[in-house]
């Protein structure tokens, strides 16, 4: 079939293409078969009839089924494309041998080892709160202790959230994880903890549930019981800086290293460019003996068999499959189907379903063996690919990814945004027009592999950065000052 060159046919299985560029109608899209209407650049369009209740192809998998007959040429989209998902499944375990992934070339970056083994990216002081109600007093404290000891760390933050009073249950839990796994970040040099003193979230439970902290690089107090808590909390972070500012980097192996997989603002392209290509980065780095995590389980949805079938063991299968299913058990209680997605901003951008868009973002993962799974605020433990349950919304989800572990977050995005995370986050372009509109927002531009550029150069590119990123250079988002943490709600609220 000769394939007009605006055109990407992704898999010969499929009976969609998707445009590079602005198609015209009356366009030749191949033999025979002319576009009947505008296709914006990354829409689809179909290359042979689909008949209504067939399956459209994508990527060489279903993304949905047709409403109504499509003709050759027609846009496919969502006036005549519906998903097929519905509710929960029954999964079975039907491993592939994993693919052999070649060992990178020997990579180094220049980390920060801790002493329980974890090696950071960044030298820094985290203040955190186990309630809202002193977020701002975190706030205040890191914004005069920032000036005072400005160059003797890599930075002194804020993390604030407005939760932890007036939660019970497994909410509570989530919580006090959340903050105990961030003040054990390999990122943070140092961590105070400052509590108010009435709150549910009681901070010597915050404590008990960070049994990895080093207590010399821990520093923790209730406002309630302090006379003056700017003091207290200088005089800590004081204390603080003066340990970590005697660590130095030094030559870690990329198997100390920790890559948080993210997605957000997707586009037609997503699939196509930047996600396959931090698949490629994944696949280095667990190649090498290192870990990718991978979130957003609402966005696996349609795609979750290619990570089951890549799963270690049965047993790593059967943890997947519940996740999967409690997460669409969450969608079912609460009213609403498990297939609300993709965004406003997706669909503008090209993608129809949810299949569409989890197909695409599985990709991030790359070929690797999945080898963990965990549950929202847990902690990885295992190299490989590891699945971390967390919504698709950004900053919840890169705040799950840090609180696992992630030290750089490589974050794919087709419509833009300038959230910025603890670990340092490389914002990758799905398309050029993005990284040449939002400079100061995008760190990479993945959008030149849709204009000719190797997957192999633009792989080795990126894997450059990331370990520039590691060594110590500044992301754009650290650049702008973005840096923000946010919690998962889900349960009653006194």
């Amino acid at each position: 079939m000769a394939l007009n060159p605006s055109l990407l046919h992704v898999d010969p299985r499929d009976n969609v293409a998707v445009a590079v560029r602005l198609v015209e109608p009356g366009e030749t899209l191949c033999d025979g078969v002319t576009a009947s209407a505008q296709i914006a650049a990354g829409h689809k369009v179909a290359l042979q009839p689909i008949a209504a209740g067939e399956p459209v192809l994508k990527y060489g998998w279903p993304i949905g089924r047709a409403r109504a007959d499509i003709a050759p040429g027609e846009h496919v989209h969502t006036h005549n494309v519906a998903t097929a998902l519905e509710g929960l499944e029954e999964y079975v375990w039907a491993p592939t041998p994993p693919d052999a992934l070649a060992a990178p070339r020997q990579t180094t970056f220049q980390g920060y080892r801790r002493s329980n083994g974890k090696v950071g990216t960044r030298n820094e002081i985290w203040i955190l709160c186990t309630v809202g109600c002193v977020g701002r007093t975190a706030q205040r404290i890191a914004a005069e202790a920032a000036k005072r000891f400005e160059g003797r760390v890599d930075g002194v933050h804020a993390l604030t959230h407005p939760f932890g009073c007036s939660q019970l249950g497994g909410d509570l839990a989530a919580t006090r994880d959340m903050i105990a796994a961030l003040a054990s970040h390999p990122n943070a040099g140092g961590a105070l903890i400052i509590g108010l003193g009435c709150e549910n979230n009681q901070l010597d439970k915050v404590l008990e549930a960070a049994p990895s902290l080093d207590p010399a690089r821990l520093r923790a107090f209730t406002a309630q019981m302090a006379e003056d808590e700017m003091e207290e909390g200088l005089k800590a972070v004081a204390e603080l800086v003066a340990i970590a500012e005697q660590d130095r980097r030094e030559p870690c192996p990329v198997s100390d290293l920790v890559v948080g997989l993210k997605c957000g603002g997707s586009d037609g392209f997503s699939g196509l460019t930047a996600n396959p290509l931090v698949g490629r980065i994944a696949d280095k780095v667990t190649a090498g003996g290192g870990t990718a995590v991978l979130t957003e389980i609402p966005e696996i949805f349609g795609a979750e068999r290619l990570l089951m079938s890549r799963a270690k063991d049965e047993a790593v299968f059967r943890q997947i499959a519940s996740l999967v299913n409690d997460f669409k058990d969450y969608f079912i209680s609460h009213g609403e189907p498990v297939s609300e997605n993709p965004s406003p901003g997706n669909i503008a951008g090209g993608i129809t379903t949810l299949e569409e868009k989890s197909l695409g973002a599985v990709q991030k993962a790359g070929r690797g063996q999945v080898t963990e799974v965990l549950r929202y605020g847990g902690q990885a433990h295992e190299h490989g690919v590891v699945l971390l349950e967390a919504p698709g919304n950004d900053a919840v989800s890169s705040t799950a990814l840090t609180a696992a572990g992630a030290t750089v977050i490589l974050f794919t995005t087709g419509r833009g945004t300038p959230l910025g995370f603890p670990a340092p986050t490389l914002k990758i372009a799905t398309n050029s027009g993005l990284a040449q509109r939002k400079p100061n927002w995008i760190d990479f531009d993945a959008g030149r592999i849709a204009s000719g550029e190797s997957f192999d150069d633009a792989a080795d590119r990126l894997m450059e950065l990331v370990v520039a990123t590691a060594s110590g250079k500044a992301t754009r988002a650290e650049e702008n000052g973005e840096r923000e943490i946010a919690l998962w709600k889900r349960g009653v609220t006194l």
